[in-house]
């Protein structure tokens, strides 16, 4: 295998793909609670885009299980934010394991991705109408 083989997934852009059960249910979660829009649609799926980047909600009779974060949004402001989603019905996730604890929903992770100029993060987690276990995470600089 040459280099150039190795880069080829390098070069391609990551789009995540969400299952819903049931995608009305879900593109009401997505608009009321977190204010998004599909910018595109197709029988069985959602495209959306948020800074640049797409993610799609697809029609699934599977189901995710929630157990591990599935997709994410970097942030500048998660205060905010939080305070914002909770006002609009979304409700965090409380976290309670060795080495990591919200407080008020959020989470001091020191140490996260310091490759960003970061030496830490701070983080939230909440499911969508589905059962996607969803973060927002803003690098502590």
């Amino acid at each position: 295998m040459n280099a150039d083989d190795r880069s080829l997934l390098a070069r391609a852009r990551v789009a995540t793909r969400l299952p819903a059960q049931n995608l009305d249910r879900a593109r009401r979660f997505y608009a009321q609670r977190l204010g998004l829009e599909p910018v595109d649609e197709r029988p069985g799926g959602l495209l959306y885009r948020c800074g640049g980047v797409d993610f799609v909600v697809f029609q699934s009779t599977g189901a995710s299980p929630g157990t591990f974060t599935q997709m994410a949004w970097e942030v500048d402001d998660i205060d905010t934010l939080v305070s914002e989603l909770e006002r609009r019905g979304v409700v965090f996730e409380e976290v309670d394991v060795p080495g990591l604890r919200t407080r008020d929903g959020i989470a001091e992770v020191e140490g996260n991705y310091p490759s960003k100029g970061a030496r830490g993060e701070r983080a939230a987690w909440f499911r969508d109408s589905e059962g996607n276990l969803l973060g927002i995470g803003e690098p502590v600089v």
